[in-house]
């Protein structure tokens, strides 16, 4: 696994032309990339879910997400890209019939300057979206299918994942389609992960990230034919902790202190009415003993998972894409807590499959309207881990059912 990741990484000094570099739905860098006359850009994306939980006999509805994208061009060499996330509609309400407070909650999603370097390169600085798997950097929500993001990329790629730091992206014009990134952020805080999510609540996400780790990611985007095939790994530090901290914890310090290691390979087949996709992942935490040691969290010493989905458009034949209504299934796997270190609770629960089918009707470009079946097939959890017993328990299904319904826009 590290000999891979460390391949993975000395590849990216290699690829690209700008024009294939940019070949993404994803509106912050369709929107900055294309030539325009106005200096400042405004786009954005949003989308409203509706769950029914079969076997809870419950349901759940929410404004999912609101992005606002902000951009601006100052020159033809550095221009600015914002994005802003409100989730779940409302954070803290006024008193009166709005309630105290919400469940949602306000961030940014990126924020950099990017800056052209040549004609096949640029520098991005400031808060930004690795290139790691399908959906962390393409996550518009008119350009998957399901009313969620493939769990695969939820919990073990935690999409969307984005840090402080510098990225590279460029190529090589002599290998059309060929692209490249390479980026340095600030690493993880493995005090914070989770049984059940891998390292998703250790992202530091720009908000006041602590600790001397660093977080480096390379990517290979191949683009030929109908194909478009990508390679990428990340490696970085987890202690988030000052050094007097981390000796006293007997955790290592330093910039990839107590490493976490991830990689992935992905490919994607588009053609007419066909769109079929792939992903396989994994991540490695070498030092998950001590981690479990210090913060007492159950962190596994390594994850993976993958997914296969298939697409077919029925309107293709009439529309050619400018109305589509895609019927797709799609199957998951994963394995939370593949190798637990000694320390640690097994916990079966963690392995688990998604069996998604739906549909995805698109009457124009940029809105989409989706309705899909989960069903989710675990093992049975470990009753160590249960904190709070029966009758207050929520009861566990290893089996169950998920009726959703959304509404998805980009503009």
């Amino acid at each position: 696994m590290r000999a891979v990741l460390l391949v993975s990484l000395l590849l990216t000094a290699y690829s690209l032309s700008l024009k294939a570099q940019v070949l993404t739905a994803e509106d912050s860098l369709a929107a900055g990339l294309l030539s325009r006359a106005q200096a400042t850009v405004l786009s954005g994306y949003g989308e409203a879910r509706y769950t029914f939980d079969t076997r809870q006999k419950d349901a759940r509805a929410s404004l999912a997400r609101v992005v606002l994208f902000v951009g601006h061009k100052f020159n033809n060499k550095i221009s600015l890209f914002t994005e802003m996330e409100l989730e779940d509609a409302l954070v803290v309400g006024q008193s009166g019939d709005e309630g105290e407070s919400g469940k949602g909650g306000i961030s940014m999603e990126q924020a950099f300057i990017k800056f052209n370097l040549n004609p096949n390169t640029y520098l991005v600085a400031g808060l930004f979206i690795p290139r790691l798997g399908i959906i962390n950097e393409n996550h518009l929500p008119t350009t998957f299918n399901g009313v969620d993001r493939p769990f695969v990329e939820q919990l073990i790629i935690p999409s969307t994942w984005r840090e402080v730091g510098v990225g590279l992206y460029g190529g090589i014009a002599r290998v059309p389609g060929l692209n490249y990134s390479v980026g340095l952020t600030n690493g993880l805080n493995s005090s914070l992960f989770r049984n059940g999510s891998v390292i998703r609540n250790g992202r530091q996400l720009g908000s006041g990230a602590t600790g001397m780790g660093l977080g480096l990611s390379g990517s290979l985007l191949y683009y030929t034919g109908h194909f478009r095939v990508q390679a990428s790994a990340w490696m970085g530090g987890s202690t988030a902790v000052s050094k007097r901290v981390a000796d006293s914890l007997h955790l290592n310090h330093g910039a990839f202190g107590n490493p976490v290691m991830l990689g992935e390979i992905n490919a994607q087949y588009s053609h007419q009415a066909w769109n079929i996709r792939a992903i396989v992942t994994s991540v490695s935490i070498p030092n998950a003993l001590n981690i479990n040691k210090a913060y007492a969290n159950n962190t596994p010493k390594s994850a993976y998972g993958g997914y296969l989905e298939g697409a077919y458009d029925l309107f293709w034949a009439k529309h050619q894409g400018a109305k589509s209504c895609w019927l797709f299934g799609r199957y998951e796997y994963m394995d939370l807590s593949a190798k637990m270190p000694s320390v640690g609770l097994p916990n079966p629960a963690n392995r688990q499959q998604y069996i998604v089918g739906g549909i995805t009707f698109k009457p124009i470009r940029g809105i989409a309207v989706k309705a899909d079946w989960v069903q989710r097939i675990t093992g049975t959890p470990n009753p160590d881990l249960v904190i709070t017993p029966f009758p207050q328990q929520v009861p566990y299904y290893t089996s169950n059912g998920f009726f959703n319904l959304g509404i998805a826009y980009n503009f």
